[in-house]
């Protein structure tokens, strides 16, 4: 029962993940642009990180004591790097499509998931769901509560919210790696695994 549940509530995650935060952004016009040589290029502001030589690495110490989160980071990461890149995707797709074929394009590629990742998604564990969690807000930027919020609606993201808690989770949980000693464990994990030194 229990990761039938968490099967549910990740792939909520993974699809309503992509699909709200990509509808949410369908419309919006470049506020900024720059001209360089008579082009002009949009002019982004991104989340500011910091690094430095210590918060990057992870110890010998750190490595050793923490194999199971090293593990969970490492199977989870990918499947939040696919909900970023599905984002992306349908972002792309849906930019110029009626509501309808948008909508009929969404159902689409919610079934194609489902059949391609229930299976996987129902062998994952407590602790790699809570994990997952973090790792979609550290690759969108969206907690999976606001996530559903902008797709689906305040009603339904507190539904599935109720429901994520009486398992042990909580949609609403950010990822905060500067005041969350875990969360930033997590990030230099995720740094590690991306610069291919875990």
């Amino acid at each position: 029962m229990r990761n039938t549940t968490l099967c549910l509530i990740i792939t909520i995650i993974l699809f309503i993940g992509s699909i709200g935060t990509a509808h949410g952004q369908m419309n919006r016009m470049f506020a900024r642009a720059v001209i360089v040589d008579g082009d002009t290029i949009p002019f982004y502001t991104l989340k500011e990180i910091q690094i430095s030589a210590s918060s990057c690495l992870l110890s010998a110490k750190e490595i050793k004591q923490n194999q199971r989160l090293i593990r969970n980071v490492k199977k989870m990461l990918p499947y939040a790097q696919l909900a970023r890149k599905e984002l992306d995707k349908l972002e792309r797709e849906c930019q110029n499509l009626p509501s309808k074929k948008r909508k009929e394009l969404i159902k689409k590629t919610e079934k194609e998931m489902l059949a391609q990742y229930t299976d996987e998604l129902k062998n994952f564990t407590t602790s790699q769901g809570l994990v997952l969690l973090k790792l979609v807000d550290r690759e969108t930027s969206k907690t999976s509560y606001v996530i559903v919020k902008d797709l689906r609606g305040k009603l339904r993201a507190g539904f599935y919210q109720t429901f994520a808690k009486v398992f042990g989770y909580n949609l609403k949980e950010e990822f905060d790696p500067k005041n969350n000693k875990k969360d930033d464990l997590i990030n230099r994990i995720c740094l590690m695994i991306e610069a291919g030194k875990l």
